[in-house]
């Protein structure tokens, strides 16, 4: 008997069907707790039928995590290579990371607490980039402070406390009644940017 093929919506691959479910059942199960039964159930396939199209959960896992770090460093370069001045380019990060948070949350939240997962040299390369990242917004910070834009606070720890605030958009996940995704994003740019302008 023939397995039954994936079915994708028009315009997605197989493989950007699969991994968009695997990003669900990760952050719902868990990567430990989600196998290849379970992932192929959510597709629709026998679960052999997923290995022609994936090599195995750990790639999957490796997708996610990586096209998250590639869609934030392609967003800071062109931050970086953006007018304006050092808060401007602040908040044009923190409205993509808030965006990205609210847009296309099952992944992030994958990448934020599943990367532990990954196997070598993935993992530290991963680490490697989420580093430089911080890095290179702290630096975006330490020009605001030389130019007088912004405050003078500690660049690291604004780094720290900014994708902090960032993260903390998990809560909002699990009780959207109570405030709109627009106003949270204007409220979270108005309170950590006001932290870091100069009085």
């Amino acid at each position: 008997m023939d397995m039954p093929a994936i079915k994708t919506k028009k315009n997605v691959s197989k493989k950007a069907l699969i991994t968009e479910k695997a990003a669900q059942l990760f952050k719902l199960k868990g990567y430990n707790a989600t196998s290849m039964r379970h992932l192929a159930e959510a597709v629709g396939v026998e679960a052999a039928s997923l290995y022609n199209h994936i090599s195995s959960k750990g790639s999957l896992l490796h997708e996610i995590c990586f096209a998250v770090a590639a869609a934030f460093a392609g967003n800071l370069q062109e931050v970086e290579r953006s007018d304006g001045n050092a808060l401007n380019k602040i908040e044009q990060l923190l409205r993509f990371h808030i965006r990205m948070m609210i847009d296309r949350y099952d992944e992030i939240y994958v990448a934020n607490h599943d990367w532990k997962h990954l196997s070598e040299p993935g993992l530290s390369e991963f680490l490697q980039q989420r580093r430089l990242y911080e890095k290179r917004i702290a630096t975006i910070i330490e020009e605001g402070i030389r130019k007088n834009e912004i405050r003078n606070i500690d660049p690291h720890v604004a780094v720290l406390v900014l994708l902090s605030a960032v993260r903390g958009i998990e809560f909002w996940h699990r009780n959207k009644r109570n405030t709109s995704a627009t106003g949270l994003e204007e409220n979270m740019i108005a309170h950590l940017t006001g932290g870091l302008k100069k009085i």
